[in-house]
């Protein structure tokens, strides 16, 4: 039995198309893998710690290699936990509009407290950096506004991509399957029912084998 945590990242909820083709995926897992268990979080009622003061104390001391005093264990706790929340997982799911080119603030606060040394990422003179999430498969559902494929010209703005792709990469994930729905504002209302019944088609499949 395995364990996919879902972390949607847009406020929208019910207006929000990455969540609406998340949701598709969600139906498709549930079907395809009955056994399976699936958690959510939702950045935006989650209740993230705030990585200042002994929070980040905590942080340098590791990179340091000093012992944490106790204001600081106090303060990195609620980052350890969210830590092994995520790594508990076997799957994961994202759901993420564009925003202003890159991601919503939420899922760049939530990186930030995941990406450590020691826990999600290793470094070493030898080594260099190196992953310590591997061997998990990770589908990520993109919405935006706009088009930025290759063909558009507009390739160069898409930071959304190509920063989850790098974050991901980093902490070990080599197996990212992205499900694109674009463009959301920029499309005719029938072309966007259209291109939303596949992206839904795409989830679901891609579910299946998930």
């Amino acid at each position: 039995m395995a364990h996919l945590l879902y972390i949607e990242a847009s406020p929208r909820k019910d207006r929000s198309v990455s969540i609406e083709v998340a949701r598709a995926f969600l139906d498709g897992y549930r079907t395809a893998h009955p056994g399976d268990t699936i958690e959510t979080i939702d950045l935006w009622h989650a209740k993230l710690p705030e990585f200042d003061g002994e929070t980040i104390n905590a942080k340098y001391a590791i990179l340091m290699s000093k012992m944490h005093t106790d204001e600081q264990k106090a303060a990195w706790r609620p980052v350890e936990e969210l830590i092994a929340q995520f790594k508990r997982a076997d799957k994961y799911l994202v759901s993420l509009p564009m925003w202003n080119f890159g991601i919503p603030y939420k899922l760049k606060h939530y990186l930030d407290l995941l990406v450590q040394p020691g826990y999600t990422f290793s470094y070493t003179p030898m080594e260099g950096y190196r992953g310590l999430v591997t061997g998990k498969p990770v589908a990520l559902v993109y919405a935006r506004g706009g088009a930025y494929g290759a063909e558009t010209g507009a390739q160069g703005y898409d930071f959304q991509t190509a920063y989850m792709n790098l974050v991901l990469q980093f902490i070990g994930f080599t197996d990212i399957r992205p499900i694109i729905v674009e463009p959301m504002l920029m499309a005719e209302v029938h072309d966007k029912v259209r291109i939303i019944a596949a992206a839904r088609q795409q989830a679901e499949e891609m579910a299946k084998t998930f």
